[in-house]
């Protein structure tokens, strides 16, 4: 047969370019779902995470239940704070608490200080420890409930039933604290809801034991 007689067909150019338009929409589509399922993952435990912290912060935290002060030469010289932990709370370790305090006229923020720490009251309430190793930015610690034995010196960890008492230096951080003094504060835990302090010292000191908070 001539050459020049031979037909000339472009049919199948033409199914092999819609083939190679057609594989490359299945590799798009398939890179785009990969992206979106990868992207749903990531929201996903994000979303998760958010949530989780949200219920610790909402369910855990810090209670005050009593306050009381320790009157000397006409001045409270130490504070006594009872503090829980809420219903249901998670476990608190106390060694990343902070309390902050005010007079109205000063105000001061606290840590946990390990050296002053005492599983049993020995010899009261305000006696059992050293408070003059305490300073203007030191708190220390005495445990009146622990029934698992999860609050010592070195990880001072509370949970549901038990009660600490958080003894403060008020000389040091304020000189002492007087009569109808305003006192403001707050017992931030780690994470969860915070401890309220608020209380006025009463016009005359009649007690060496005054009661402030209950």
């Amino acid at each position: 047969m001539p050459f020049n007689k031979l037909k000339t067909d472009f049919n199948a150019d033409i199914g092999i370019g819609a083939l190679i338009i057609f594989i490359a929409m299945i590799l798009i589509a398939g890179i785009t779902a990969s992206v979106m399922i990868q992207t749903m993952s990531s929201l996903q435990q994000q979303a998760i995470k958010t949530s989780e912290n949200t219920l610790r912060d909402i369910s855990s935290g810090l209670k005050v239940t009593y306050v009381s002060g320790y009157v000397q030469n006409s001045t409270i010289t130490q504070l006594a704070i009872f503090a829980s932990t809420t219903t249901a709370s998670d476990d608190i370790d106390l060694t990343y608490g902070i309390l902050s305090l005010s007079d109205s006229t000063n105000k001061v923020i606290l840590n946990y200080s390990s050296s002053c720490f005492s599983h049993t009251i020995s010899n009261g309430l305000f006696g059992t420890l050293n408070v003059s190793n305490l300073t203007s930015s030191q708190y220390g610690l005495l445990v009146i409930r622990d029934i698992d034995g999860s609050c010592n010196a070195t990880k001072p960890v509370i949970d549901d039933e038990d009660l600490v008492v958080i003894i403060v230096n008020t000389t040091a951080c304020f000189s002492g604290i007087g009569t109808r003094i305003d006192v403001m504060g707050e017992l931030y835990p780690e994470h969860g809801i915070r401890g309220i302090i608020g209380f006025t010292t009463p016009s005359t000191f009649g007690h060496t034991i005054v009661d402030l908070q209950q």
